[in-house]
């Protein structure tokens, strides 16, 4: 009788006998998105085995770390901080100049601002009474008073604030950068969204993409969900104890090992295993980053926790800031309210009411902690709003000219750049695209922004794809 070649068991069928069939099925995806595409990046800036690993920035950075404040909805720049004296004068008079396409309102009619501005620090730039605690923050503020994007619409204006790009599926901002640099730390994400909103862009404003999955952002709660209740969404298996989580991992790992052995070039299996690695640690050092009951009573003031109106953002913001201070590389916050197409005063005045003092804190907290040196901090929405009333007291959607600004981390203080026309309706003057700003960010953070690219469907990506230019003028 012929003998018969007993075959080993494979690695696979290991897995399945083990009952660990869900654990390999997410093994293989992460592999397989890895593996569909190339690294860009020059051969000294390629990813370390560890897929999340720190790795070397392309030159000296500025800033080693962002927080993204995004103020949902369209602030309105002409009430906040681009004062239009000119604006004053011609209150209700008609607007003679070119009309952009898709305005509610076409006819509407020039409207003052309702808060007066004046001027604060040492600077003596002017910002409105809107945000009063903002503006002792002022001679920190890099306020860019020329950005233009693309798309009168959120959806559109949103993605292109996030990820660059307001048509196609692209990775997001905190994915490029984590992609770029890696994390700064073991035992949490190196991207952190806290309360993201679920409409206008939703998981894409944090979504990797065609980026491996271990870029993408971890969410920490979500949109109309208390910070109080902000959590990490199945940090823990209560079925399963952790000694027990520990040694099924344990196993898993000494397969995945054992075949990272046989194929040595393999990086994208040593990033699974580090990804794997890191879901564990999170159990135990994750709820602490969340605990503000260490935090002293006067920090705690000084954000406006456990006060109304300020409490829920104020809980966002002091998370930030613990976030970076523990070694998250990006983070990003959002008030997605200011949508004011009508009731334009009462309802920008309750969303400053909510959002000046934390953001005020944010800056005063990093700065006391010498984290604000290399901590660049950017606060905006995706667009603006126009000069002219929706319907009797309200503004339309302003792309075209708007401001948004920056704090720390290598911008230079105390500096308004760039300037809208003088009703505030077009970026005239030094004007700042969106990917122009992409491109300075990642300046700042050491990156190139040409350089940082990413191979996908046989061509080269990038988060500024073919534009951008840093702004060499705001840099300190």
């Amino acid at each position: 009788m012929a003998k018969h070649c007993v075959r080993p068991t494979t690695r696979r069928e290991m897995l399945q006998i083990c009952s660990a069939g869900f654990g390999y099925l997410a093994f293989s995806a992460l592999a397989a998105l890895e593996s569909r595409a190339e690294s860009g990046l020059p051969n000294a800036q390629r990813p370390t085995p560890n897929a999340l690993g720190a790795r070397r920035p392309h030159y000296a950075p500025r800033a080693k770390r962002v927080i993204f404040i995004f103020i949902g909805g369209g602030p309105s720049h002409v009430d906040s901080f681009d004062p239009k004296p000119r604006l004053d004068r011609d209150d209700g008079q008609p607007w003679l100049g070119e009309k952009p396409v898709g305005l509610i309102d076409p006819d509407g009619k020039l409207m003052k601002s309702p808060w007066e501005f004046k001027q604060h620090g040492q600077s003596g730039l002017p910002v409105s009474s809107l945000f009063p605690e903002i503006a002792t923050c002022v001679d920190d503020l890099c306020i860019i008073r020329s950005m233009h994007t693309e798309g009168q619409a959120h959806g559109q204006a949103v993605l292109k604030l996030h990820t660059g790009d307001a048509a196609f599926v692209r990775p997001s901002m905190g994915s490029w950068v984590l992609y770029g640099l890696g994390t700064e730390n073991d035992n949490l994400p190196g991207f952190i969204t806290i309360s993201p909103t679920l409409d206008t862009g939703g998981t894409q404003n944090y979504g990797s993409a065609f980026l491996p999955a271990v870029y993408q952002g971890t969410p920490i709660g979500q949109q109309g969900v208390p910070a109080t209740q902000a959590q990490f969404s199945n940090l823990r298996n209560a079925a399963v104890p952790l000694e027990l989580q520990r040694r099924q991992l344990d196993l898993l790992q000494e397969m995945n090992q054992d075949y990272r052995k046989q194929d040595a070039a393999n990086s994208e299996l040593e990033g699974v295993i580090q990804s794997y690695e890191l879901a564990f640690r999170m159990q135990s050092h994750a709820p602490k980053l969340l605990d503000l009951s260490g935090e002293s009573k006067e920090t705690l003031k000084l954000y406006g926790v456990g006060q109304q109106p300020t409490d829920d953002f104020a809980r966002q913001c002091l998370m930030a800031r613990r976030c970076v201070e523990n070694g998250v590389r990006f983070v990003q916050v959002t008030h997605n309210k200011w949508d004011q197409h009508a009731k334009l005063k009462e309802d920008h005045e309750k969303n400053a009411r909510e959002t000046d003092r934390p953001v005020a804190a944010l800056i005063k907290d990093l700065k006391a902690r010498g984290l604000l040196e290399d901590t660049l901090v950017l606060w905006g929405g995706e667009f603006g709003r126009t000069p002219t009333a929706q319907g009797k007291d309200g503004r339309d959607h302003n792309p075209h000219g708007f401001t948004m600004w920056l704090a720390g981390g290598g911008v230079r203080g105390g500096l308004a750049y760039g300037a809208t026309d003088e009703w505030g309706y077009y970026a005239v003057q030094n004007k700042v695209h969106m990917h122009d700003l992409h491109a300075t960010i990642l300046h700042l953070l050491g990156l190139q922004h040409t350089k940082l690219t990413y191979r996908y469907a046989g061509r080269d990506f990038r988060l500024t794809d073919v534009y951008g230019n840093v702004v060499t003028d705001i840099l300190g």
